[in-house]
């Protein structure tokens, strides 16, 4: 299954269009995010939502404000001027959330939420077993935790 979240600022209006058959809703925006490493350039990523969510991004989402997406990475094959072929990546979003929203409903409840908890998921938070009922864990040794930051890809 195709799902991605990303986490990114809004760097170009959300534009409203329609299609010419049924009159579909689309919105289409770009949404900018760091690097992976130090040093890497800044990634650009065109947006795009359909039907009800469409109104609702042109409605209510402005430049310069950080959203979550989630939805499915795609890719376009484009035709250049130069006569060569682009690739770029593109996300049909299912949902968005502006980052605002997210730290306020956590700010606004203050028990501290289970580990793998998705703050503003529709999904049920994964049930943990209380501190009484589970045995204390020996601690591991840090040198044997494996080092995943330098994962070249």
């Amino acid at each position: 299954m195709n799902n991605c979240i990303l986490m990114a600022e809004i760097v170009e209006a959300p534009q409203l269009r329609y299609t010419a058959d049924n009159q579909t809703p689309i919105a289409e925006f770009v949404v900018k995010f760091p690097g992976l490493r130090e040093g890497d350039a800044v990634g650009q990523m065109k947006v795009i939502g359909w039907g009800n969510l469409a109104q609702e991004i042109q409605e209510r989402y402005k430049v310069g404000e950080r959203v979550l997406l989630e939805g499915r990475l795609g890719m376009n094959t484009l035709e250049r001027p130069e006569g060569f072929k682009e690739k770029r990546a593109e996300i049909t979003v299912q949902r968005v959330t502006l980052i605002n929203e997210l730290q306020s409903a956590s700010m606004a409840d203050p028990t501290p939420m289970p580990a793998g908890t998705f703050v503003g998921g529709n999904s049920a938070p994964a049930s943990t077993p209380s501190a009484a009922a589970a045995p204390a864990a020996p601690a591991a040794p840090a040198a044997a935790a494996a080092e995943y930051d330098d994962i070249p890809f």
